[in-house]
């Protein structure tokens, strides 16, 4: 298959071996990754924060980028920025758009998937042939959650990687507190939501805690390593990626 990579911008300005081990991941399987050179924002944080009129712009550059007939998939380390593709674009097309924006907006976002979505229902796999022999939880993130309702997914894709020790986290389904512009302009509540994650991520022992996205990942890892907790934040692609002959090498974390 024919895939795309979305990079995402924290992807391509903070987190770029989530976007590497992505790719690396896919071509083991035997896919065609490609990266649209011109590719820019998907206009999330736009519309997040009530400008709709604003993206337009960056929803034609991504319906442009990633139209390309010979593209059979979009995948995205990212279930919040799979999350405006499938749904924001949508409504900024039709809001302020026209009737060639709305028409490359449906042809896109009926390609486009969060990773998990792309390796379980459309490559129809869960052993990836992974080794990460850790003590990892995994959170599941308020997009992926309940946008695009991956549900276990993840879980199977991790469960199914050799030598791993999978620990269930407490109220799992809880938001971190990061949601984005949330946590600057309500600081006091999104700390006090982050404070709940982590000790419920700590009460499991946890060398890692994984997600599949890198913004709640960066949200509850600085906070893990301002308590010297010892358990450090990896995106799920990192763990898919990693083998016996190429594995992740772990490093310690400040306790």
């Amino acid at each position: 298959m024919r895939i795309a990579l979305f990079a995402t911008c924290l992807g391509d300005t903070l987190f770029p071996e989530a976007v590497k081990s992505t790719a690396v991941l896919l071509a083991r399987l035997g896919h065609d990754v490609v990266f649209p050179p011109r590719q820019t924002c998907c206009g999330q944080m736009h519309v997040n924060t009530g400008y709709q009129r604003e993206p337009v712009p960056l929803v034609r550059n991504f319906a442009e980028e990633f139209g390309d007939p010979s593209i059979e998939a979009v995948v995205m380390p990212s279930g919040s920025c799979a999350g405006s593709v499938r749904h924001q674009h949508q409504i900024v097309a039709e809001r302020y758009g026209d009737a060639a924006l709305c028409a490359g907006v449906a042809v896109v976002r009926a390609k486009t998937y969060e990773l998990s979505e792309l390796l379980v229902d459309v490559l129809g796999v869960t052993d990836v042939g992974a080794y990460f022999p850790h003590r990892v939880t995994y959170h599941p993130t308020c997009h992926s959650l309940r946008m695009l309702r991956v549900g276990e997914k993840p879980l199977r894709l991790l469960r199914a990687v050799e030598g791993i020790d999978l620990v269930e986290l407490p109220e799992a389904d809880s938001c971190c507190g990061f949601g984005g512009t949330f946590a600057v302009k309500n600081a006091g509540t999104s700390s006090a939501m982050l404070q709940d994650k982590m000790r419920h991520i700590r009460d499991t022992g946890a060398e890692v805690c994984t997600a599949g996205d890198s913004s709640c990942l960066m949200h509850i890892g600085g906070g893990l390593s301002r308590l010297r907790s010892g358990t450090r934040t990896l995106h799920l692609a990192q763990i898919l990626a990693a083998t016996r002959t190429t594995p992740y090498a772990l490093t310690e974390v400040a306790r």
